[in-house]
């Protein structure tokens, strides 16, 4: 085909395309013949017959798109660097070559200064905002947590005598339990200075030298929550307005672990003191 055949046929396809748009009822039309097959004309015309390339846009620039990945998430990065440290030591213990181990200590390094680095942080953000220092409320250093030990016994001590009120406590005993003659004192002197109630309960039927005026158990052991293991000496915390039983524990415990359990089940929130 010569050039001015080329030519022609070329100005035919661009003379079909004019007379499509400037035509009465072009948008009707339009559906037949749409802009992208239009396009595709010119290009066949500017870069498939004259070969005019790069400087007609004929090669065409790839999208970005098409190859861009979405950022990985923070929680996919760290797992990635467990892993990868994972894999460094696993391959360092396999094959210990220099290379090897060089390369896992080198890389654990690296994620101690990125821990220590949190860890730096994390404590700054704790000075500049006491409302998350839990140390502010529950002090670990020792002089803070004696001052606030003695501000909760005396707290406590206060707030005795408004439990007492309220509150009693079971005493399961046995007459030939040991643990319960060592324990039965140490009972009786919390109920003597607080005016707490205590009710002696016997689980052999036997009397208690400290506690004379006492019941014989009927099943309220069991009624109570303690289980079926008949364990002495035990505590339990009664609520005579809600009718609720609270077990304390078992065992010799001393003064300061009763009224403690006793003024942490009665006025603390669950959860606070942690």
């Amino acid at each position: 085909m010569s050039n001015s055949t080329a030519t022609i046929g070329s100005l035919g396809v661009l003379g079909l395309a004019i007379a499509v748009v400037c035509a009465p009822g072009a948008r009707a039309a339009a559906d037949d013949v749409s802009d992208i097959e239009i396009r595709h004309q010119a290009d066949a015309l500017y870069c498939t017959e004259r070969q005019l390339g790069t400087w007609f846009y004929c090669d065409r620039p790839k999208s970005d798109r098409a190859t861009a990945r979405p950022a990985p998430s923070p929680r996919a990065t760290l797992a990635a660097i467990g892993a990868e440290l994972e894999e460094r030591k696993a391959r360092a213990i396999l094959e210990p070559t220099p290379e090897n181990v060089t390369s896992y200590i080198r890389f654990q390094r690296a994620q101690l200064d990125r821990s220590s680095t949190f860890a730096d942080v994390w404590q700054r953000a704790l000075w500049q905002n006491p409302g998350l220092d839990y140390t502010l409320q529950r002090p670990v250093s020792t002089l803070g947590k004696r001052a606030w030990l003695d501000q909760r016994k005396g707290e406590r001590d206060r707030l005795m005598a408004d439990i007492s009120r309220r509150y009693g406590v079971f005493y399961f005993f046995s007459s030939s339990c040991g643990a319960c003659d060592i324990f039965a004192p140490i009972l009786k002197a919390v109920s003597n200075r607080y005016a707490f109630p205590v009710l002696a309960v016997s689980m052999d039927g036997g009397p208690s030298t400290t506690f004379r005026d006492y019941m014989v158990d009927t099943g309220q052991y069991a009624r109570l929550g303690l289980g079926s293991d008949r364990q002495v000496p035990a505590l339990v915390l009664f609520d005579s307005l809600t009718r609720r039983p609270m077990p304390i524990g078992y065992g010799i415990l001393s003064q300061d672990e009763i009224l403690d359990r006793v003024f942490q089940l009665t006025t603390v929130k669950s959860g606070s003191d942690f």
